[in-house]
């Protein structure tokens, strides 16, 4: 009976630190793995965030001229101006302007030349900037947060930082990230492990992404490990009987 204790304390120690040790395995949580001293790694997907319907946009406008006070029919463009579900914002004194499909940067030309051409400005000064591009991140504990960005660029790797990283109960091979495409939502896995994540067409993060993991947390791994003691501690219950077993038998031969 006491090698059949020490039997089950010892399996019971090896199933723990098994357990623990490949929750927590470098190769497990590890970033960019593959990626050496000296390597130089092209993204191929450069990403400029595009102005899409629901967005909302900051406009300053200003002037290099001499008459400054010009500009004050416009200054009401500061604050959200938000973009209609056709893809319009309505701006003081020069009205509908259709923005959906256009970088920022793009409008700020488009802004520029009509307050230039329509001889509102001699010398316009525009500036935009978005004011809702948000990243949505859902962990595996059914938590959320919603992670800001200050301007446009939003690289994965950049937004996961801004997180405060992983945990190391959290999946990395399955990071989903999900975004709107044409109407549809689509998904991608990326895998933050190895320097291919980088190559992904959806590394540069557009606003209102999704960002959504499985994570495998201190409270999933305790209810595991509570099964498996149960599990082992049935097994060693069994074991420890057909051996009783077999020793009453033996000696009553």
């Amino acid at each position: 009976m006491m090698k059949t204790t020490k039997m089950k304390t010892l399996l019971l120690a090896l199933f723990a630190t098994m357990l623990v040790t490949s929750c927590v395995s470098p190769r497990r949580i590890n970033y960019l793995q593959n990626m050496t001293h000296g390597s130089q790694i092209e993204i191929e997907n450069r990403f400029e965030a595009k102005i899409a319907p629901y967005d909302k946009l900051s406009i300053k406008v200003s002037t290099s001229g001499l008459r400054p006070e010009l500009t004050a029919p416009f200054q009401d463009m500061a604050g959200d101006n938000m973009v209609d579900i056709n893809g319009n914002v309505l701006l003081p004194v020069l009205g509908k302007v259709h923005v959906a499909g256009l970088t920022r940067l793009r409008l700020q030309d488009t802004l520029t030349a009509m307050l230039r051409d329509g001889g509102y400005l001699e010398d316009p000064i525009v500036i935009v900037h978005f004011t809702n591009f948000k990243i949505f991140f859902l962990g595996g504990d059914g938590r959320g947060r919603v992670i800001s960005i200050r301007d446009e660029k939003a690289p994965f790797l950049e937004v996961l930082a801004q997180m405060g990283g992983l945990d190391n109960y959290t999946r990395r091979d399955r990071i989903g990230v999900m975004r709107e495409i044409n109407g549809k939502m689509v998904m991608r896995y990326l895998d933050p492990r190895s320097t291919d994540v980088f190559k992904d067409p959806f590394y540069m993060l557009q606003q209102n992404d999704f960002i959504i993991v499985d994570a495998f947390n201190a409270t999933t791994a305790l209810q595991q490990f509570n099964f498996w003691l149960g599990f082992i501690g049935t097994f060693t219950s069994v074991a420890s009987l057909i051996t009783s077993i077999a020793v009453f038998r033996s000696v009553n031969k």
